[in-house]
C-alpha cells in the first residue's frame, strides 16, 4: 500500500508505467481510487490537499522537479500518466517507430495545429503553456483546437511536461494557478533513450509492454490494452 511520495516513486520504478488518476481504464494504476473517494485501509494519501508527501496531484510535478528517470504527461487515453526512463524506449518504439516529427507530419499523422505548437516549443528549451499559445498564434476562439493538438503531441510522445512555473503579473506579483511547462521529448530525455528506442522494433515493443501489463493486472481489458500502448 502506497503511504507517501517515496513509496509511489519506488513502486513506479518497479512497475514502469501507470495512469496518474484513480480510474485505471481497466489497465493499471498505482493509485486505484478516485480523487473524491476515501482511500482504502486507512492510507494517508488524499487528493488535492496540497501536501507534497501524500497528495498524488502534487506528485506529478515532484517527479519532474526532483528526478530524471520519470516522465509525466497526457500519455494514456488522453489523460495523465507516468512512464519511467527504463520503459520509455519501448513506448517510443511502439508509437513513433523511429519516425521524426517532420516525417510523421509529412505522412499526415500529425495535424497542422499540432505542427504549430511543436514548432513553437522546439525553438526553445521549454515553454510555459500561455507562451505556447502566444508563440504559436492561437486565438481565444481556438482554445479547443489548441487543447486537442497539445494532447495529440503528448500522446504521440513528441512533447512532454517538464515542470511548472508560477504566473506573475507585470509588477512581479504571483497570481492564479501555476503554468505547466512543456518541452520536446528529445530535450527531456536526451539521446540515450532515443538510441535505445531505435534498437527495438515496434512489434517487440508492443509485446514487451503487453506482457508487463498482464503481469501487473491479469484482468486487464484486452480491448483497451492496444489503445494504452499505441496511444490511439
Amino acid at each position: 500500500m502506497i503511504q507517501n511520495y517515496n513509496d509511489f516513486c519506488t513502486e513506479l520504478i518497479s512497475v514502469g508505467f501507470s495512469l496518474a488518476g484513480g480510474n485505471d481504464e481497466g489497465i493499471f494504476g498505482l493509485i486505484h481510487y478516485n480523487w473524491n473517494e476515501e482511500p482504502p485501509d486507512g492510507s494517508p494519501v488524499r487528493w488535492h490537499t496540497g501536501d507534497p508527501d501524500t497528495d498524488p496531484w502534487e506528485w506529478r510535478m515532484r517527479v519532474l522537479n526532483e528526478r530524471d528517470d520519470i516522465a509525466y504527461a497526457k500519455t494514456f487515453f488522453r489523460k495523465g500518466g507516468f512512464i519511467t526512463k527504463a520503459w520509455y524506449p519501448h513506448f517510443l518504439a511502439a508509437r513513433r517507430a523511429g519516425a521524426s516529427f517532420a516525417e510523421a507530419y509529412a505522412d499526415g499523422t500529425i495535424s497542422h495545429a499540432a505542427k504549430r505548437i511543436y514548432e513553437a516549443v522546439s525553438q526553445s528549451d521549454f515553454l510555459p503553456l500561455e507562451e505556447i499559445k502566444r508563440f504559436a498564434g492561437f486565438s481565444r476562439e481556438e482554445k479547443s483546437k489548441f487543447d486537442r493538438a497539445l494532447t495529440e503531441l503528448q500522446m504521440g510522445l513528441y512533447l512532454t511536461v517538464c515542470g511548472s512555473r508560477q504566473k506573475t503579473s507585470l509588477t512581479g506579483q504571483a497570481y492564479g494557478w501555476s503554468s505547466t511547462i512543456f518541452c520536446t521529448t528529445e530535450r527531456f530525455w536526451g539521446k540515450d533513450v532515443f538510441a535505445q528506442a531505435a534498437e527495438i522494433s515496434p512489434e517487440d515493443a508492443v509485446q514487451a509492454i503487453t506482457e508487463q501489463i498482464f503481469a501487473l493486472n491479469p484482468a486487464a481489458l484486452e480491448k483497451n490494452v492496444r489503445k494504452f500502448i499505441q496511444g490511439i
